[in-house]
């Protein structure tokens, strides 16, 4: 084992125990998700769902019907209700990969449902209260982004990653 994987494993011993949420960086390919993945399964909800979203693969309005879920009838192709990715995860984890791609509109309800920890579906009326772990995980350079502003708002980091931040380097 090299040595910075040595360093990711103790982190991972360190915060997985906890319920906290944990943003991790790394350049592409050095194994950030399965970081993830062993901070859920060796903590508190290892047996139940962990639900990966490549926030990068997903384009701006499906995102949010695909992270927040819909009501029947709530635009076109809308025939039934659908529960989202966040609900999905309800209990578990959630793990937001690449979420330094998402839109400044989606950083502003992520963040919503981070503080209050309830998601209202597209079209919906009435919010649902969630109860998930969140790790997130960027290839941004984080002090570069928030100082230029350019993509994760400083707000998100400082209210829900700054319990901890590791940097992935497995390769």
């Amino acid at each position: 084992e090299s040595e910075p994987l040595k360093k990711v494993l103790r982190e991972v011993e360190k915060v997985a125990p906890s319920d906290s949420s944990v943003i991790i960086t790394g350049e592409s390919g050095t194994g950030k998700e399965l970081v993830a993945r062993a901070i859920h399964v060796h903590g508190p909800r290892q047996d139940k769902p962990f639900i990966p979203v490549n926030c990068a693969s997903i384009s701006g309005t499906l995102f949010t019907s695909q992270l927040f879920g819909h009501v029947k009838g709530s635009f076109t192709h809308a025939v039934s209700d659908k529960k989202g990715l966040i609900e999905t995860a309800d209990t578990g984890t959630l793990f937001l990969d690449e979420i330094g791609n998402i839109s400044h509109e989606m950083q502003i309800r992520l963040l919503r449902f981070i503080e209050d920890r309830t998601i209202r579906r597209i079209g919906g009326l009435k919010g649902t209260p969630v109860d998930c772990r969140i790790i997130a995980a960027t290839n941004a350079d984080l002090a570069e982004a928030i100082k230029t502003g350019q993509q994760l708002g400083l707000d998100i980091v400082a209210k829900c990653y700054l319990v901890v931040l590791m940097r992935a380097e497995l390769c």
